[in-house]
């Protein structure tokens, strides 16, 4: 037997007698079992969360979240048990929510001074849905997107239906009288202007030229449009600075026996003291149906002086079979009246939009 530290230890070799261990010759403990681990004075600190204290569910709905988040998963469980040492979480913890939910959450979310205000359904305090619709509006890129989406929206619109094109572009701050009720005319300057100002209110109203119904001359075709303006005001069909548009035909001979038919059109706009005008593309005439209607203009015709009492439309329609006196044109040129009134409406439209401009200025 050896003897070390004061503890007598049996030697390898033989088997012990006793399972009892002496310190100084007294029995300290019973040495346990191989099978049972040793019992430490000092346990080491837990290697995981404490797992005391919890409780799981097995009614956990699966549906259920955090204010709009992904929900957590049935099995997680929940801590109660504190654990002494450890560093205090900043996170805000929150109550288990009734019905056994997870207790888990999630940090507050702090509002950015630097951010807009959050808009809600409600519209209370974040200005709602509408303030959301105001306050995106406002982006480039917002505005061009919906730009985009209107201009598409009325171009199958009206290519399922042209007649709701005027319904559509009426509107804004631009209101024209035209000086006839002819569609012809009407029409034509009507997306002449919408189409350079893209919302325009255009319509139309008789007067009067107090000239000969075929003018003969740049000099009578100006007249007939200005008379049909000055008419409309002399009777009061039209306020003082209302803007208007005035469309008076003429023939002409530009060329040694050679006459062309060309439209004049005045713009005037007395509030701003703004006059323009604009002329048609010339469309040649047959000088024998001139001569026919020179025939039939009486001598002593007492507006002679400004041109002749039948027009060519007039001639043209008794001679030549599907021919109307309002729009022969097409037949001579391939394009319409119409046509031809609306390019030199542009035109107009286009000179109007820059006076506005610099006037702006």
């Amino acid at each position: 037997m050896m003897e070390e530290s004061g503890i007598e230890t049996t030697p390898p070799s033989t088997p012990p007698p006793s399972t009892s261990l002496t310190v100084s010759n007294n029995p300290v403990s019973t040495v346990p079992p191989m099978c049972s681990p040793p019992g430490p004075v000092f346990s080491a600190p837990p290697a995981g969360p404490p797992i005391t204290g919890f409780s799981m569910t097995t009614n956990y709905d699966i549906t259920r979240g955090h204010a709009g988040r992904s929900p957590q998963t049935p099995l997680m469980p929940t801590f109660s048990a504190s654990v002494t040492g450890v560093v205090p979480n900043t996170m805000t913890q929150a109550p288990a929510p009734v019905g056994g939910g997870s207790s888990i959450t999630f940090p507050e979310e702090i509002e950015d001074p630097r951010m807009p205000a959050r808009f809600d359904q409600s519209g209370a305090g974040g200005g709602g849905l509408w303030g959301f619709f105001k306050g995106v509006a406002g982006n480039s890129v917002v505005k061009s997107v919906l730009d985009k989406t209107k201009h598409s929206v009325e171009s199958m619109i009206t290519t399922l239906d042209p007649g709701m094109a005027p319904y559509i572009k009426s509107g804004g701050d631009l209101d024209i009288l035209v000086t006839s009720n002819k569609e012809v005319k009407v029409a034509a300057i009507r997306d002449a202007f919408q189409e350079m100002f893209g919302l325009a209110t255009v319509s139309g109203e008789s007067g009067q030229s107090n000239i000969a119904p075929q003018p003969i001359g740049y000099a009578a075709g100006l007249k007939g449009a200005q008379e049909r303006i000055d008419s409309l005001r002399r009777s009061g069909m039209m306020h003082e600075k209302q803007v208007t548009v005035s469309v008076e035909n003429f023939i002409a001979e530009l060329l040694p026996d050679k006459w062309f038919d060309i439209g004049c059109l005045i713009l005037e706009d007395p509030a701003l003291g703004i006059r323009l005008e604009s002329f048609t593309q010339a469309t040649p005439v047959p000088s024998e149906y001139v001569q026919q209607a020179q025939n039939l203009t009486p001598a002593d015709y007492n507006l002679r002086w400004s041109g002749l009492m039948v027009t060519v439309g007039e001639v043209l329609e008794r001679n030549i079979p599907h021919v109307s006196r309002t729009d022969w044109h097409i037949m001579f040129t391939g394009m319409s009246r119409r046509q031809m009134i609306y390019s030199a409406a542009k035109a107009l439209a286009g000179m109007y939009k820059q006076q506005l401009q610099s006037k702006s200025i």
